[in-house]
């Protein structure tokens, strides 16, 4: 079947449910990186406790203590990038053998429904998945650039360079954590988006929940109230 048939086969609430998957993953994530108001994210919390970290590092001897938390960091995002690997080889076997899905589905609800709507449906799991992979090769990387940079600091504070390295290596520890928590949100709708397998009103429930459960831990967990108290 041709794909221009596609927008043909696909309801108005379909079409409404995609755009409000996409539409509140943005939307979450410039509420999120920005604040809700006055209101700081648990996000925008860690970037001061990141760049407090690079602050105590520069007197802090021996810095074993920090290399084994960058490489902790590192850890993380290489697991996940590594298990996204396996998603995305999954959803491509899936999308090659759509015919044997389509007839499984078919038996399922009874209704006839044309593989390249299947197709269509694993595409945007596909998609999201994907932009995660590379969320987490990037912070591992940006990760690696923090880690030298945190070694080019000068372990005397007066040093006039050494600020300015920890201003750097704190910039970058952000910019790390960043692409990481892009990555998490994406795999988080990806999870959501699997509910337009079930239609397009399971698709909106989907998202609806996965957006409130990310602005609870955001912004309304114990995770948050923990971090406000002292804080740097």
């Amino acid at each position: 079947m041709d794909i221009t048939s596609l927008p043909h086969l696909l309801t108005p609430l379909d079409v409404a449910a995609v755009a409000a998957l996409f539409l509140t993953w943005a939307g979450i994530t410039i509420v999120i990186e920005r604040g809700l108001g006055k209101r700081s994210s648990v996000s925008m919390l860690m970037s001061d406790y990141r760049r407090e970290w690079m602050r105590q590092s520069v007197t802090r001897d021996p810095k074993v203590y920090d290399a084994l938390i960058i490489t902790s960091l590192r850890q993380s995002t290489a697991f996940f990038a590594s298990t996204a690997v396996f998603v995305l080889g999954g959803l491509l076997a899936m999308i090659a053998n759509i015919d044997r899905l389509s007839e499984v589905a078919s038996d399922l609800t009874l209704e006839q429904t044309p593989p390249i709507v299947w197709e269509a449906k694993l595409a945007v799991v596909l998609f999201l998945v994907t932009n995660a992979f590379l969320k987490f090769v990037w912070s591992h990387r940006v990760f690696g650039y923090c880690s030298v940079v945190m070694a080019a600091v000068p372990n005397d504070p007066n040093d006039p360079v050494a600020m300015v390295r920890v201003d750097q290596a704190a910039e970058l520890n952000i910019s790390a954590a960043r692409a990481f928590n892009r990555g998490l949100r994406s795999v988080y709708f990806a999870l959501g988006s699997l509910g337009w397998l079930l239609g397009a009103v399971a698709l909106l429930i989907a998202v609806a929940i996965t957006a409130t459960v990310l602005w609870r831990r955001e912004f309304n967990s114990l995770t948050r109230a923990a971090l406000m108290r002292a804080r740097p």
